[in-house]
């Protein structure tokens, strides 16, 4: 009798502690989606346009199916799926959770670019047939965004152009945006601060295309709505009047394009190669439960002048005729070379 009672003990503890288990599960799936929605409700770009009260009964149904946060965590997907949420990213745990949409595949591009980005390009700066300038500015993702870090990478990156600005005599600049997948945007801009000036450089545009963020560099600083975010200490003249050429591909996205398109409206800039990307919504980053965190699309990203664009075009197209074991046999390279040479 002892032993069958002890038997029917442990059923019961096992049964409780997973009853106890599974509520502790669904408790955390609903504190994470609770917030979830809370945000996206809230702040989302198009919120407007979604009809919640049929959107979020149909994911709260999905996520009773759940037996663990971590694979609820695959609901993120369908939801952004149904939101058309196309730019917007949820990390947690060193994973990162998005929509299932259209993107750009190895068929869309060169060989060469593809060798190329297998290998994670980085910045670089050099001298191409001893009078321009070349600079690879590659997308940056990383965790630590505190201005003191942002300014350590900035200036890394600055001197690199500086050195090579003080020590020779270049007739014009090329930025290659090939591999900029996007990232951190203010290390990009304060970097490349001398080509751009004392100016307004970009901003953010609410649903109503209504400017509400405008972003400028002064003096090395880089200011967003009156506010410093970060800087470098500059050095030497300026290069806002140099010639430049901008080269994009499809792989140029999110941050990448707003590299782009702070130079919209400067003067003496062209641009080579091909349309972006197409993410040219600005995202905000918001803290979830758990530790995780969300990239949120919150407004449309604009030039210095205030417009938008879905796609930045180039002024001269070229298409898969990249070269980046010989880039003077690269044709967006000879594009670039051939516009700066113009009018010597």
């Amino acid at each position: 009798m002892k032993k069958f009672l002890v038997f029917i003990f442990i059923i019961i503890c096992a049964f409780t502690c997973n009853a106890q288990k599974s509520n502790t599960s669904q408790d955390s799936i609903k504190v994470f989606y609770d917030e979830l929605f809370s945000i996206m409700e809230n702040e989302y770009l198009f919120k407007n346009n979604v009809n919640w009260k049929e959107i979020e009964p149909k994911i709260r149904k999905n996520l009773g199916e759940y037996t663990d946060f971590n694979s609820s965590l695959e609901e993120v997907t369908n939801l952004f799926n149904l939101l058309n949420a196309d730019h917007s990213k949820v990390y947690y745990n060193q994973n990162t959770y998005s929509g299932n949409f259209e993107t750009p595949t190895q068929k869309d591009f060169s060989e060469q670019w593809v060798k190329k980005y297998s290998t994670e390009p980085n910045f670089e700066v050099k001298v191409l047939d001893s009078e321009y300038g070349y600079i690879l500015m590659p997308g940056m993702m990383f965790e630590d965004v505190s201005s003191k870090n942002i300014h350590k990478l900035s200036q890394l990156m600055y001197d690199e152009i500086y050195n090579v600005k003080s020590s020779k005599n270049i007739k014009g600049w090329i930025i290659d945006l090939r591999f900029n997948t996007g990232g951190n945007i203010t290390p990009m801009l304060l970097a490349l601060y001398d080509f751009l000036g004392d100016n307004d450089v970009w901003g953010v545009l609410d649903f109503n295309k209504k400017k509400v963020t405008n972003v400028k560099l002064s003096n090395g600083k880089y200011i967003n709505n009156s506010k410093k975010s970060s800087y470098i200490k500059p050095n030497g003249m300026l290069l806002d009047e140099a010639k430049v050429a901008i080269i994009t591909n499809l792989a140029t996205g999110s941050s990448g394009e707003v590299t782009a398109l702070a130079f919209k409206g400067r003067k003496n800039v062209i641009f080579i190669g091909e349309k972006t990307n197409g993410k040219t919504t600005t995202n905000t980053f918001a803290n979830l439960p758990f530790g995780a965190y969300m990239a949120l699309t919150v407004g449309y990203d604009c030039d210095r002048n205030g417009n938008f664009y879905e796609q930045i075009a180039p002024d001269i197209t070229v298409s898969k005729q990249d070269n980046f074991e010989n880039l003077l046999q690269d044709r967006n390279i000879q594009e670039a070379i051939e516009f700066i040479s113009r009018g010597e």
